[in-house]
């Protein structure tokens, strides 16, 4: 599916690593490989224990850390983020990680996720006297962290900052003595800790690891505060562990296929939704099967081998456009799917289609991928999607804050068929995705987040993150 034309966007991706004197070359090699969570700007600090060096800029990884760059970035120890930001959230001052200096210490902090009591925080650290530099929840953190009362250490202080967040967040967190690392209580963003060598590695995703060499060790548990230092890895809790609310669009849409979330495939997920979508579609009669590249297509190949209706490449991606393109009428905003993708004319020409995909968001883009294809000669065009209808906002980092951008919220299947003028249109039930998952009740903390499709957040959500025409909603 193309996010960046439909509006459907993850926060970021976090990288951290202790241990290793190539700390900021393995820190580039891993965010290059979570490079799809954020296109809008990337940033590595390291530290050899005597102080914090930082380099971040908008734009690509490739792009940030060009020519002899890393080449500054030395020690032993380093964090990045690679970043995607909304409207508000751009300019360099919000990209990440942030460095925060102080004559008690100096420390680096980089998140990914999205606080739903920041705006109290905000308020409060402000009337204490507290100036905020950027627009990003991450700097909230290192207020509380600065302000934390008594003879408290570092980690004690930071446990105690992280018990007032509420939301989704997973943080790396850098000083000259020690990485740390934090995952929400109800562990709502993907975080896993890996090995390479004697060295300790953090990642978003697990193919970061692969790009490097490092082994998967396990995911961050939530609630879990864990410390590196010279002396090894401390495990700790900064609150117990609530109800798991894994982010399902993880599995759907964000994270990439060889990554594994808690040892389940996301490839290999998205294959069983297929398959099981093939189920509750029941009698379909086509002639070709094609997903919506990329993140659709481990889904079109399950749905192709439970109906037997063969797998086709009717829809060709080009890799060569940036996620930049500016749109600046109407008429060039209609070229835009075509710039991205193409039919495979020879293909879907006089062919039945069934155009597999992982989600619907505004519409826009489905509906123009379905003119596509039958401009490309497609008789018939059944859009089959392998997730449930989105339906509600996500307060937890993913970039649909409001309900006015969704085209299933107050309409039925055949209104939501009709606007994208589709000749059917079928959605995976709820139940349907999270058998196909597969977080089976054996799983310690097995729960998925489902409040985009059923409406039912595992956290509170404040006022002051909804929309007034939306606080009936998050009630």
């Amino acid at each position: 599916m193309l996010a960046e034309l439909r509006g459907l966007n993850e926060e970021c991706g976090v990288f951290g690593i202790w241990g290793h004197e190539e700390a900021a070359q393995f820190s580039y090699y891993g965010l290059h490989a979570l490079q799809h969570r954020g296109q809008e700007g990337a940033g590595i600090v390291t530290t050899s224990g005597n102080g914090l060096k930082v380099i971040k800029g908008e734009g690509l990884v490739n792009d940030v850390f060009s020519g002899n760059t890393l080449d500054t970035l030395t020690g032993h120890a380093a964090i990045g983020q690679v970043r995607y930001t909304t409207e508000c959230g751009r300019g360099i001052e919000n990209v990440q990680p942030l460095v925060f200096r102080s004559t008690t210490g100096s420390l680096a902090i980089a998140m990914n996720g999205n606080l739903v009591n920041a705006r109290d925080l905000k308020e409060s650290l402000e009337q204490q006297g507290s100036i905020f530099q950027t627009n990003s929840d991450t700097e909230v953190l290192a207020h509380l962290i600065k302000r934390s009362r008594g003879s408290l250490n570092q980690r004690d202080r930071v446990k105690s900052a992280l018990k007032t967040l509420k939301g989704a967040f997973a943080f790396v967190i850098l000083t000259d003595d020690s990485l740390m690392v934090a995952q929400d209580p109800n562990g709502l963003r993907p975080l896993s800790l890996g090995k390479l060598g004697d060295s300790w590695v953090v990642a978003s995703e697990t193919c970061a690891f692969d790009i490097i060499g490092a082994k998967h060790v396990r995911s961050v548990e939530p609630g879990e505060l864990i410390t590196i230092t010279k002396d090894g890895l401390h495990s700790d809790r900064f609150q117990e562990a609530d109800d798991r609310a894994i982010c399902s669009m993880e599995y759907i849409y964000f994270s990439r296929p060889d990554s594994n979330i808690d040892d389940i495939n996301i490839h290999n997920a998205r294959k069983r939704c297929g398959i099981q979508l093939a189920k509750e579609v029941g009698n379909l009669e086509a002639d070709v099967v094609t997903g919506v590249p990329d993140s659709s297509i481990s889904a079109a190949i399950g749905f192709s081998e439970a109906t037997g209706i063969p797998y086709e490449l009717g829809l060709i991606k080009n890799r060569y456009v940036g996620r930049t393109f500016i749109e600046p009428s109407q008429a060039l905003r209609e070229k835009g799917v075509k710039m991205k993708l193409s039919p495979v004319h020879h293909v879907v020409s006089g062919k039945r289609v069934v155009m597999v995909d992982d989600s619907i968001v505004r519409g826009t883009t489905s509906r123009r991928i379905v003119k596509m294809l039958k401009e490309a000669g497609a008789t018939e065009v059944h859009v089959v999607i392998a997730s449930p209808p989105l339906v509600n906002p996500c307060y937890y980092g993913v970039d649909i804050s409001t309900d006015s951008e969704l085209i299933a919220t107050g309409r039925t299947v055949d209104e939501v068929r009709d606007l994208i003028e589709a000749d059917s249109l079928t959605f995976l039930s709820v139940e349907g995705l999270l058998q196909s998952v597969g977080r089976s009740e054996e799983m310690k903390n097995c729960g998925q987040c489902v409040a985009c499709f059923t409406g039912e957040y595992p956290t509170e959500i404040y006022s002051d993150t909804v929309l007034p025409h939306e606080k009936d909603l998050a009630r």
